[in-house]
């Protein structure tokens, strides 16, 4: 972990995505002046599973796993964070410890807010306390169609799924494919959608097969995505 000094809120790439993007000059300002900004190696662990929250993590730049570990010790990933996203937002306005691990996938530049300095904001910033129901909101959404495709879907309808998905937030279009722009082990696509990485080692096959997908190293390309649509059963 580095300490980083050279993160502004007001000129920050990744404002446009996250939860200060309607607030003035004066208070981006304060925040800058309330936060600690810290740069994370691949494999550095955020925070804990069971840890109680002391603030609001804002993800300037990188790609950070957010994932539970059963009783079975087997990890679960919920979802992959990045630039302009909110971590533990959920456990510091709930007062619960942390229900997830988080862990930096690629390196990450983080901002750190303390919590005291977060409530005072809400109550005096209604376009935040917005911006952060908006965020809720939409992650409720997520989850109710993780649910839904996890208890209603085959494994192969969840990872064409989960790649078009993926394609939608990291995608870069790139000579007529689409290149996902995130590195995912196949333990780490298994986690994804409940299955086991012999079944993505068979699946992403048939797909490389069929000509939906082809793939360099870590890094998946989309070369057929109505094929992906018919596959995964979703209306996108």
């Amino acid at each position: 972990m580095t300490l980083n000094k050279n993160v502004n809120c007001e000129h920050c790439e990744s404002r446009g995505k996250g939860i200060f993007c309607h607030l003035d000059s004066f208070s981006l300002s304060q925040i800058d002046e309330n936060k600690v900004i810290n740069t994370y190696k691949k494999g550095h662990t955020l925070f804990f599973q069971g840890n109680p929250p002391f603030g609001l993590y804002c993800v300037n730049k990188g790609k950070i796993k957010i994932s539970k570990v059963g009783s079975d010790g087997k990890e679960f990933i919920i979802r992959i964070a990045s630039s302009g996203d909110i971590l533990g937002h959920r456990s510091l306005f709930s007062n619960e410890p942390y229900m997830a691990n988080a862990t930096i996938l690629e390196e990450a530049t983080i901002c750190f807010i303390d919590k005291n300095f977060i409530y005072k904001a809400i109550k005096e910033k209604p376009n935040m306390a917005l911006q952060l129901i908006q965020r809720l909101s939409k992650e409720m959404g997520t989850a109710e169609s993780m649910v839904s495709s996890m208890s209603q879907k085959n494994v192969r309808e969840r990872l064409a799924e989960l790649i078009l998905m993926l394609k939608k937030t990291y995608g870069i279009e790139e000579d007529g494919r689409t290149r996902i722009n995130i590195k995912l082990t196949r333990e780490e696509l298994a986690s994804m959608i409940g299955t086991v990485s012999e079944t993505i080692i068979r699946f992403i096959t048939e797909f490389k097969e069929e000509g939906m997908i082809t793939q360099e190293g870590k890094i998946i390309y989309v070369l057929d995505e109505k094929k992906l649509l018919e596959f995964s059963g979703m209306q996108y």
